[in-house]
Parts: C-alpha cells; structure tokens; sequence
C-alpha cells in the first residue's frame, strides 16, 4: 500500500522536473538550439530555492543586503525562466549571463563570499550558448577580469563584515558542482548531437535506396511502351505498314501512348508515396484483373515475339497485399519471361491457394540459367544477361520484387534449367474470404 502513492509522488515531481526544464523548448526548435536553452534551465533552476535559502539566512544574521542580493539573484533566474517561456530566448541568455556576472562581481568583492567561483559557471555558459566569437571573447575577457579582480583586491574591507569561512567553502563546493553539471551537460549534448547526426545520415541512406527503387520501377514502367513505340514509328518511316494497315497500326500506337500515361501516372503515385520511404500498403484485392492489367502492358511485345500466353487465374482468388508492389513484381516476372523467351515461345501465368498464401507463378520455356545465376539473382553481383532478341535489363528489378515479397508477408522462389527455361513463383497472403469488391 506505501508503495503505490511513493510512485504516484515520484512520478509527479519527475514530469514537474521534466515540464520545468524544458519551459521554452519545442519539437520545432533547432536541436542546439533546444539543448542551450535547456541548460540554461538546468542551471537556473537549482538556484531559485538555494539562494532563498541563503537570503533568509543572511537576513536572519543581519546581513540585510546579503540577503536582498541573494533575493535578486533568484528573481534574475525565475525572469530567465519566462523570458524562454515567452520564446525570447536572446534576451534570456543576455540577461541571465550580464545580470549574474554584476551581483557575484559586487558580492565578490564586498562580502569575499566565494561568489567570484560562481563567475566559472557563467563563463562556461557563455562559452556554450554563444557562437559568435567575438561575443564569447568579450564575455569572457569581462569575467574573467571580474574573477581577477575579487582574488588579488585587498581582502580586508571595512564596507563589510565577511561571510563565515564555512560559508566561503559552501559557496565554492557549490559553483565546481554546477560546473560539473553544466559541463557533463555538454558532453550529453555532444553525444546526443552525435546520435541525431548518425539517425538522419541512416534516414538519408534509406532515402538514397528508395530513390533507386523508384527509378527502377520507372524504367520498368517506362522502357516496354517506349521500345514498342520506336519499332512502330521505325516501321512507319519504312513504309512496312501497307496503307490498308495503317489505321490498325494507329489505333495500336493510340493505345500504346495510352498505356505510356497510365505508366506515368504510376510514377507520379509512387513518387507521392515514396517521399518518406516505400512502405507496403496491403489492401484486399483480386488477382484476375491484376493481371489482366499486367498482360495487357506487354501486349505489343507479346505480339511481336507471337509468344502465347496461357493463364489459370481463378476469378474469385483474393490477395491481402499491396496492390502496386505486386504488380510491380508481376510486370519484372513477366518481363524477364518474354525477354528470355524465343520467337514462338510459350508462357504460362499460374495461380493457386497454397494454405493461407497464394502461389503465383509465371513460367517461361526459354533460355533458362545456370545454378550460379540462379543463386546470385537477387543481391548486387548479378550480372544481366541479353534476352533472346538482345535486350538489356538493369537487374535492379529482382532486388526491388525481393523486397517487396517480403514486405508484404511474402517470398520468391526460383527454378530454372539451361535451355528449357524458368519458373518464377511469388507466395502472398490470401485476402479475407469476407472481402467485397465495392469495399
């Protein structure tokens, strides 16, 4: 029972502690920026209650103007709390530093109370919040002065009487404690900075990988239309076209700039998408028009090769996955199959539940690859090979589909024989049998 109203206190004074030494900090601020401020705070806040402490001590022996500096001190440190409260954080600085190096001078000097250590503190403050070097020369050169001046000045003054000398060691003990502080302070912010500096260097990074992502899928999206545009208009320029075929011809150049935009508008998604990094976004969905959207991408290529296509998609077969990932993945198996296929070939597109995954399989009867191949297709030291008709790929592809197999709950196996071609296959999660289309 005493256990439990001891946490509740000690949680409360925790994010008492923690609300008052961020006072004037926010998430927007720059991170030097929010760590100078904030140590100010850490020093300003111990202060309050031990120089009221002091003052009523002093009044309490008679020493009256002791006590009111002690009083104005605490007041300079609860004003530098507002002052970054109300986001004037310059001022702040200025006024804590200015006002602290004027009482400890003058109390220094006419009290020999040790107070000329607390100068320490506020010359490492000024060392750490200021950039500008001839603020900190000048800033330093005064305090230290200062220091210089309450050490070698004669220290028997009739102005008044001195402060016992156990006070004289407390004073001291004090300050060298604040300077520990403000200075393991610094070296918190210094790892702290380093930390920040590592995390943006590996969001960069990441960044950096996605931007090779999506110029993969743009060159995936892009290059077919345009290689198929470029046999077209090279045939027109020939005059291969008889006129009676001319206006099939365009009709199917029609359509292939179509499929261009719709590819362009697929990049223009991904790269919204991709500002903060490519994430899966798994929705459910059917296969069948999928991959009817797949097939008709490579339609002119199919053509032209008079590779045949057969399909075994069942209509009412649901995925839970990211439908733009999947048909990226789609597209780089289907573009590898017609690539490595001969003239005439035979390509077959599969799907089929396999537990709680879908098995899709794209299988092709050309080239095929060598186990070497095989194993290093989907890391860096592949080398692309030439389809059959001598076209070139990048071989980011497969790295990219990799991936997002596996982002989506799923993976990719591959089988392949020399000269009797490669089968391609992608498990996915199957889709919720509770699935509507209108959902």
């Amino acid at each position: 029972m005493h256990k439990g109203p001891t946490d509740y206190l000690y949680r409360i004074i925790q994010r008492t502690w923690s609300y008052i030494v961020n006072v004037g900090t926010s998430p927007l601020m720059p991170f030097i920026e929010s760590r100078r401020t904030r140590l100010l705070n850490l020093l300003a806040i111990p202060s309050i209650p031990f120089m009221l402490f002091f003052a009523v001590l002093n009044a309490s022996q008679g020493r009256y103007l002791l006590a009111a500096l002690n009083v104005t001190t605490s007041g300079i440190n609860v004003f530098v709390l507002w002052l970054h409260w109300k986001r004037r954080y310059l001022s702040a600085r200025l006024v804590a530093i200015v006002c602290s190096i004027l009482v400890y001078t003058f109390t220094g000097l006419f009290f020999h109370n040790g107070a000329e250590y607390f100068l320490l503190n506020i010359l490492i403050c000024c060392i750490l919040v200021y950039d500008n070097k001839w603020v900190v020369a000048g800033l330093s050169t005064l305090v230290i002065t200062a220091f210089l001046l309450i050490i070698f000045m004669p220290q028997q003054w009739h102005l008044a009487q001195p402060v016992p000398q156990s006070r004289v060691w407390t004073n001291v003990a004090t300050s060298l404690f604040f300077i520990v502080v403000a200075l393991s302070f610094f070296k918190y912010i210094q790892a702290d900075y380093q930390q920040e500096i590592e995390k943006q260097r590996e969001a960069l990074a990441t960044l950096n990988k996605d931007k090779e992502k999506l110029f993969s899928i743009v060159a995936h999206d892009i290059r077919s239309p345009l290689a198929t545009l470029e046999v077209l208009l090279d045939m027109f320029r020939k005059g291969e076209y008889p006129e009676m075929e001319m206006e099939e011809a365009a009709g199917m150049l029609h359509k292939k700039i179509a499929q261009l935009g719709g590819s362009l508008d697929n990049v223009l998604r991904w790269s919204s998408r991709s500002m903060k990094g490519i994430h899966a976004q798994p929705v459910n969905f059917f296969l069948e028009p999928l991959a009817t959207e797949v097939l008709y991408f490579f339609e002119m290529i199919i053509q032209q090769k008079k590779i045949i296509v057969d399909t075994a998609i069942p209509s009412d077969l649901l995925l839970y996955a990211d439908r733009d990932q999947v048909s990226v993945i789609l597209r780089n198996f289907l573009s590898n199959a017609l690539k490595f296929s001969y003239t005439g070939g035979q390509i077959e597109v599969k799907a089929m539940a396999a537990g709680t995954q879908v098995a899709i399989s794209i299988t092709d009867h050309g080239t095929g690859m060598l186990p070497t191949q095989v194993l290093n297709l989907f890391s860096y030291r592949q080398s692309p090979g030439y389809g059959t008709e001598g076209e070139r790929g990048t071989g980011l592809g497969l790295i990219l589909c990799k991936e997002f197999a596996q982002q989506n709950g799923g993976e990719i196996t591959v089988e392949s024989h020399v000269g009797k071609g490669t089968r391609f296959t992608v498990f996915l999660p199957m889709g919720k049998p509770d699935f509507h289309e209108d959902d």
